[in-house]
């Protein structure tokens, strides 16, 4: 895994994740409708800054009890698989059930546990709850939906790739989330991704700086269009 220095992993998550978006384009490492959740995932809290870590990953089940019979809490030992990448962390939990969503494994007790162990959000196609003390500590949610009951939720796999509103997870992806949605970033371009992303801006304010001038005209904003493809 290529880990990137301190000051480039601020300097990404400063970046909205449409302009990292832009920016991982330009590289033609894959296709333009790849890399990225759909609509089926949700920022819970969208007014918080941009989140960024390293996946680690879980597979669940709410809607029937553990062939152990055990309560969702004693489930422990994701806890190393969590361990074993580094930090910071986004927990991203795939909700195998035919219907995703009946039950949360994550609320405010699990996510005061993620924190503990250096995550920062968590993904799912399933359910959260507990929303205003999440958010009130700084945790992301990224969620089909809320709920009011665990439920019968329980791990069924760990560490092992997730499919989570259209994006294929694997352990370690490095993954953005914010008000638009959640982004995985190729690590082979991670590090040059400020960069492109600083250039892409530069041009866009030009543009968007044409569009607000007194004289702007349409012929000027064909050379500006034409100067910066």
């Amino acid at each position: 895994m290529k880990e990137l220095r301190p000051e480039q992993f601020e300097a990404i998550r400063r970046l909205d994740t449409c302009t990292v978006s832009n920016a991982v384009e330009t590289f033609e490492i894959r296709l333009r409708n790849e890399g990225y959740t759909d609509t089926s995932v949700r920022c819970m809290f969208p007014n918080m800054r941009s989140m960024l870590g390293n996946a680690v990953t879980a597979s669940i089940r709410c809607s029937g009890p553990p062939p152990d019979m055990r309560a969702y809490l004693e489930r422990t030992d994701w806890w190393d698989h969590i361990l074993s990448v580094p930090p910071p962390r986004v927990v991203v939990i795939q909700d195998i059930d035919s219907k995703p969503g009946r039950g949360a494994f994550l609320g405010e007790v699990h996510a005061n546990i993620l924190m503990a162990l250096d995550c920062v959000g968590a993904v799912t196609n399933g359910a959260v709850r507990d929303l205003p003390a999440v958010a009130a500590m700084g945790f992301h949610f990224f969620a089909q939906n809320a709920c009011v009951s665990h439920s019968y939720t329980h791990i069924v796999e760990i560490g092992k790739p997730v499919h989570i509103g259209g994006l294929k997870v694997h352990p370690g992806d490095l993954i953005q989330g914010d008000c638009h949605g959640v982004l995985s970033i190729p690590r082979e371009v991670a590090a040059d991704i400020p960069a492109v992303a600083e250039r892409i801006m530069d041009k866009e304010r030009k543009l968007i700086g044409l569009c607000r001038v007194p004289d702007f005209s349409v012929e000027k904003l064909r050379a500006v269009v034409r100067e910066n493809i």
